[in-house]
């Protein structure tokens, strides 16, 4: 008896290797992530129904994987970084809004990153509760 439970504890065991190997393989490129959070408003108005991005600014050591949010209807934002999980890498950004939201509120500029006013500079501890008026 004991012969035959040898290979199926072999087996248990390489298959648990592969499951570290693949898991601790993706973790080399994940970046740390920091919360940035907040609201965006135009006139002292939630803005819905739209997305809000973040481009990484030259020199930001992470510059793939644009962080994105869909904002909520009270106009709140919470950043994500796709596939890594909620946050942004810290570094210096420009926020955008998503051209067709952009395009309605007649502010083509914000959809933009070379055009966009919205500059943040995250840094190691996130940035939280960000008040952006739509000008």
């Amino acid at each position: 008896m004991a012969a035959s439970t040898q290979p199926r504890s072999i087996l248990h065991m390489q298959a648990l290797m592969v499951a570290v190997l693949v898991t601790s393989a993706g973790c080399a490129d994940r970046p740390n992530l920091v919360p940035v959070t907040g609201t965006v408003t135009v006139k002292g108005q939630p803005v819905t129904a739209g997305s809000v991005a973040l481009h990484p600014g030259e020199g930001n050591a992470h510059q793939k994987d644009n962080p994105s949010s869909l904002l909520q209807t009270d106009g709140a934002f919470t950043f994500k970084t796709y596939p890594h999980g909620e946050g942004v890498p810290p570094g210096r950004y420009t926020m955008t809004l998503d051209p067709a939201l952009a395009g309605r509120l007649k502010m083509a500029q914000y959809a933009r990153p070379d055009t966009s006013p919205w500059k943040l500079d995250v840094p190691a501890g996130g940035l939280r509760d960000l008040k952006m008026e739509v000008r």
